[in-house]
C-alpha cells in the first residue's frame, strides 16, 4: 500500500504499525515525534496503531547540540 512519508509517496506492508515504520527508518529508540494525518500520535500508541493506505505521516527526529 502508499503512504505519504515526509512529503514522499512511499509504498509499505499492508497493517504495518508506527512502530514498525520508525523502525525501519532507523530510528528506534530514538527520540521521534510522529504526527499522523495532521494529528501528533503518543510514543505508548506507535505499536498498536497500523497504517493504512493514503495516510500522511510526518517524522521528525529531535537533534541536540549546543
Amino acid at each position: 500500500m502508499e503512504i505519504r512519508l515526509n512529503g514522499e509517496t512511499r509504498t509499505v506492508e499492508d497493517g504495518l504499525s508506527v512502530a514498525d515504520l520508525v523502525g525501519s527508518l532507523g530510528l528506534g529508540g530514538r527520540r521521534v515525534a510522529v504526527e499522523l494525518n495532521r494529528e501528533i500520535l503518543a510514543r505508548e500508541d506507535y505499536p498498536a496503531t497500523r497504517l493504512a493506505a493514503g495516510d500522511v505521516v510526518e517524522v521528525v527526529q529531535f537533534v541536540g547540540g549546543g
